[in-house]
């Protein structure tokens, strides 16, 4: 790159290794948002990340509640982690977070997917973690283009102007 002069973003690579809510929306609304503004998106589900692409999970993603910094009380103070261990309160703070995404109409994941693609962008699986977990292409969503390895991800990705996100 030469200097003064910036390579405009033309491919992102979205990385998504875990399955709750916060982290799996942040990858799906930036994938979304590149193909809207005419960039080329790739979204890459790993590990604990492909429950949002497999058929019997993705719509059942939850909030975390123990151990997640980013908790806050309606009045600002810090969520205290031993009260996210109690019965109920994770499937309540989801539920929650769920009905605020429904009034602002953010789709439900396998809806994002299907406007994800539509718009050309590409959703793929993580070999490694599909073999770890015994999953196969039947066990993904149908937006899933194919599960495949790291360094396969790398080579379709690389070139000037790409940038990779890890959520």
């Amino acid at each position: 790159m030469t200097e003064g002069k910036e390579t405009p973003l033309k491919k992102v690579l979205i990385i998504v290794a875990k399955a709750n809510i916060e982290d799996v929306y942040a990858g799906l609304i930036m994938a979304n948002g590149a193909v809207m503004e005419g960039i080329e998106a790739k979204l890459f589900f790993t590990f604990f990340g492909l429950d949002a692409i497999t058929k019997k999970q993705m719509n059942k993603l939850h909030t975390a509640t123990v151990g997640n910094p980013g908790m806050r009380m309606p009045n600002g103070w810090q969520f205290p982690t031993l009260l996210g261990a109690l019965p109920g309160v994770e499937a309540g703070v989801s539920a929650m977070m769920k009905k605020q995404m429904d009034e602002l109409d953010i789709p439900p994941v396998d809806e994002f997917l299907d406007m994800i693609t539509a718009g050309g962008g590409e959703i793929y699986a993580c070999k490694l973690a599909a073999e770890m977990f015994k999953l196969t292409m039947d066990d993904f969503n149908e937006n899933v283009k194919a599960i495949i390895t790291v360094g396969d991800l790398y080579a379709m990705s690389a070139g000037e102007g790409t940038q990779i996100i890890f959520t």
